[in-house]
């Protein structure tokens, strides 16, 4: 399954560009969360780690929405 990651930095902004991607590359369920990236203990986040199971592939638009550096990956 693909399972599809969102992030914005506030809740002012904008998620259609992502939102738009993941409908063209298929992907079947999508978490999103409105938040800064400083912090890896992001609701949606952690929902999406629980949610993920084996075989499945997590799709973000750029890296920086999942994470700010490879320490936090």
């Amino acid at each position: 399954m693909k399972v599809g990651y969102i992030r914005v930095s506030t809740e002012e902004q904008n998620t259609a560009r992502q939102e738009i991607l993941m409908n063209q590359l298929g992907v079947e369920k999508v978490f999103i969360d409105k938040c800064s990236g400083k912090n890896s203990n992001r609701p949606k986040l952690l929902e999406m780690m629980n949610y993920i199971r084996e075989g499945d592939t997590v799709v973000v638009s750029e890296i920086s929405r999942f994470a700010r550096n490879t320490k936090d990956l």
